[in-house]
């Protein structure tokens, strides 16, 4: 390791990387600098970049901490090095009317993969954000392979609303042949997701919408399949439009700019349906890897567990 000019250069596999200001701030309220958050990345890679490798990210950063300006940055970020792994893709709904973007898209390499996601957190990439499609072999476009639902509660519904609406949820999925694995958002609420035989995006929304209008049909005071906020207060939104080719959802294991440092944490089901207070499911970046570190990656059938073909509906 060299320190020059502010920067301390690292051997990453086979890669050589200059990160600079360790010592930066990026959560003011718990003082969790930038090499604290380097740390974690390096450390939760293991767990992590499976469910990253192939997808195109998204990335939020925040140079100036948490508390400053963040901003979606899906080009790829400028200056990056020549073996960082980019993919140009469609761009539908770009706010700057761009026709393709440059995504970094995480290499099958482990080596690479890894010294990519260093290099992305020296820039303060703080959230990690992916859709439920994968990028071809030779570029383009793969079918969707997962399936996902994300439970957002409106004041004063919180997590713990979510969490009961996540079990009916698996109940549903279940008895479609899909399995429902849960995580929390590392903000306010939860996600489930089921792995599928790879479908297209439009088979996946409308699945995901018909779901999401059942259980507002059994559960209508709780439960609410319409975006619009007036119809949300009190209520847990099933956002079934996440499945959309255009979205992404927050990466398991990425930290989240909360005023502390939380994460997106794969949930066993009996905590979900043990949870009555808010702060049951809330995980800091230590509190995940240490829980990896007893149990492995809670979220590993999404990659190794048998996919099945999206039911009808």
């Amino acid at each position: 390791m060299a320190k020059a000019s502010g920067t301390t250069t690292v051997a990453v596999a086979d890669r050589h990387l200059a990160l600079s200001n360790l010592s930066k701030i990026l959560y003011p309220e718990t003082g969790t600098t930038k090499g604290e958050v380097i740390d974690y990345y390096s450390r939760i890679a293991p767990v992590l970049i499976p469910h990253l490798a192939g997808r195109p990210l998204s990335l939020k950063r925040y140079p100036e901490g948490v508390g400053g300006q963040g901003f979606f940055a899906k080009n790829v970020p400028n200056g990056a090095p020549d073996w960082v792994r980019t993919a140009r893709l469609p761009a539908p709904g770009s706010t700057k009317n761009r026709d393709e973007i440059d995504y970094v898209v995480l290499p099958a390499d482990a080596g690479d993969a890894l010294a990519t996601l260093v290099w992305l957190a020296n820039l303060a990439s703080i959230e990690l954000h992916v859709p439920q499609w994968q990028v071809g072999p030779r570029g383009g476009v793969r079918g969707t392979d997962l399936v996902v639902f994300d439970l957002d509660p409106g004041a004063p519904a919180t997590v713990v609303e979510c969490a009961a609406v996540a079990v009916r949820l698996r109940e549903v999925l279940h008895d479609d042949g899909l399995a429902a694995v849960a995580k929390t958002s590392g903000s306010k609420g939860m996600q489930v997701y089921a792995a599928i035989k790879p479908a297209d995006w439009g088979r996946t929304s409308d699945y995901a919408k018909a779901v999401a209008q059942q259980l507002e049909k059994e559960d209508p005071e709780r439960v609410t399949s319409v975006m619009r906020k007036s119809l949300r207060p009190g209520k847990v939104f099933i956002d079934w439009s996440q499945n959309n080719t255009a979205k992404t959802t927050v990466a398991p294991y990425s930290m989240r700019a909360r005023p502390a440092p939380t994460v997106s944490t794969p949930l066993h089901w009996d905590e979900v349906a043990a949870c009555r207070r808010p702060e049951e499911l809330v995980f800091t970046f230590d509190d995940v890897l240490a829980r990896v570190a007893a149990e492995g990656d809670l979220f590993a059938d999404l990659l190794d567990g048998e996919r099945l073909a999206l039911p009808r509906r």
